[in-house]
């Protein structure tokens, strides 16, 4: 069989939100609310029955594994963890070869790494679906997980106002990418020396705007995000960036700048007292928690559509 099989018009990756079209990204959201009615109500439905989804983790993860274990899972598949420990990747394999080789053994491989370059190269190689668990660049996954929450609590995101508040990294990347599918303006409230990719807030056009006074920012604003200071491998910077972010920190004070009810959302895990206060995170109302939740059910449908609805098509 040579070696540069695949179906017909290749596999469907999910590597940014921009590999799928604004339709498909909204109906992969709906979908994940509709299987998580399923779920709660106790069906069971296994359109992935047999398929196997292995799980490459080069940087480590509870929400993410959990999720994605849990949700193959559910759907009647199986999911194989791997760690740099358990694959040649960490002996120094050339990412094209594991490719190669692991896009024969399973139906769909979800990588969670540090370059995205890393994830691009695997995909490039792969006979199977690549799903982006996350890597430095952006974190596709959680916002699936992110707009179906904004959607389930306050309907469509379209024409509303999200403000960023923290550094410019993944997530962020992410909320741009989001603003350009979703039509939605993102307020990005970061300190100088800390802005998004350039390059990925020129593609976004006039939907993005980069403030300095977080309070400013948040005015009129539907939904308020953040996110830690510092992301996994910035450690060493902590003491640097806790200076630079001190005034970048989600409080009441700036909620109340928002909408009357805008929410408030955090990919978790949350450091209180840094980048939010304890009473915005847990307030009675805080859907922080359906917003991780979520993770599973958009995940869910996520591999379905990868895997069954597109080479439906």
């Amino acid at each position: 069989m040579a070696d540069n099989f695949f179906p017909e018009h290749g596999p469907r990756h999910f590597l940014t939100l921009m590999d799928l079209s604004p339709a498909e990204l909204r109906g992969v959201i709906a979908r994940a609310t509709e299987l998580k009615r399923s779920w709660r109500a106790g069906e069971v439905i296994k359109p992935l029955k047999n398929r196997v989804l292995g799980m490459i983790f080069e940087k480590s993860s509870t929400r993410t594994r959990v999720s994605f274990e849990a949700g193959m899972t559910q759907l009647g598949g199986a999911a194989l963890f791997l760690s740099p420990r358990d694959t040649q990747l960490g002996r120094g394999e050339p990412i094209e070869d594991t490719a190669r080789v692991l896009s024969r053994m399973v139906d769909c491989v979800m990588i969670r790494t540090f370059e995205h370059d890393k994830v691009e190269r695997f995909a490039a190689h792969s006979r199977v679906p690549v799903i982006n668990g996350l890597t430095d660049l952006v974190h596709p996954c959680q916002l699936l997980a992110d707009m179906q929450t904004y959607f389930e609590h306050r309907g469509d995101i379209a024409g509303k106002t999200v403000t960023w508040v923290g550094d410019g990294n993944n997530m962020c990347h992410s909320y741009i990418n989001a603003a350009r599918q979703f039509d939605f303006r993102l307020n990005i409230a970061c300190p100088d020396g800390y802005d998004p990719e350039p390059e990925l807030l020129a593609e976004a056009g006039n939907r993005c705007q980069v403030f300095r006074d977080p309070l400013a920012a948040a005015d009129g604003s539907d939904l308020v995000v953040t996110d830690v200071w510092a992301s996994m491998g910035q450690e060493e910077e902590q003491a640097q960036r806790r200076q630079a972010f001190a005034d970048f920190i989600v409080t009441q004070e700036l909620m109340a700048r928002a909408h009357h009810d805008a929410l408030f959302f955090h990919c978790l895990p949350a450091h209180r007292g840094e980048e939010v206060a304890a009473e915005v995170i847990d307030r009675p109302d805080s859907v922080v928690w359906d917003e991780a939740e979520n993770r599973l059910h958009a995940q869910k449908a996520l591999l379905e559509f990868l895997l069954v609805t597109s080479k439906a098509a």
